[in-house]
């Protein structure tokens, strides 16, 4: 199979299913950025981390492929696989099992302290996008509650994880102090 097809030279691409649309529609905005979140976790998970996060993360970045399928699909497509409401349960149990041994949060945190923090604060931003732009293309055509929820719980989890990763780094984190400090 080549990589080049030439298909998508006058700026158009297939949906799954072989619909073709421009590659400025906003299903492909979508999936294009839920694939720059799955890269940003992906770096992540490349980091000097333990191998329970990085299983983790992975098993993310599984379920981000998930998502990009969905909406790249034109929903006529029953064979796929679909998140759960148990994929959505697995974050929220790893925020609750990091919050609970982190300091109480009194300010805002600029992202920063270290590279790896730095990493995790720009994928918890880049979701927040892919989160927006997913809730854009629901004003167009269905899109599962769970993809969003898994998103809009995927971004709270990276707010934690750097977090965790700065305690773990003894980082100190930069907390907001406003512009008149």
């Amino acid at each position: 199979m080549k990589i080049y097809t030439k298909t998508g030279d006058a700026g158009e691409t297939s949906l799954l299913g072989g619909r073709r649309v421009s590659k400025a529609d906003i299903k492909i905005d979508a999936y294009g950025t839920v694939d720059e979140l799955n890269s940003w976790i992906g770096l992540i998970a490349d980091q000097r981390i333990t191998e329970d996060l990085q299983e983790f993360l992975r098993n993310i970045q599984n379920r981000l492929f998930v998502i990009g399928s969905l909406l790249a699909s034109n929903r006529e497509i029953k064979e796929l696989q679909n998140i759960e409401d148990a994929d959505i349960v697995d974050l929220e149990k790893a925020i609750d099992v990091e919050s609970a041994n982190l300091p109480e949060l009194k300010n805002f945190i600029l992202p920063g302290g270290s590279t790896i923090v730095s990493y995790c604060h720009i994928t918890r931003a880049v979701c927040r996008r892919a989160e927006r732009i997913v809730v854009a293309l629901t004003e167009y055509q269905q899109v599962d509650d769970v993809v969003l929820k898994y998103l809009n719980r995927l971004s709270d989890y990276l707010f934690v994880l750097a977090r965790k990763i700065a305690k773990n780094e003894n980082v100190e984190e930069i907390e907001w102090k406003g512009i008149d400090n």
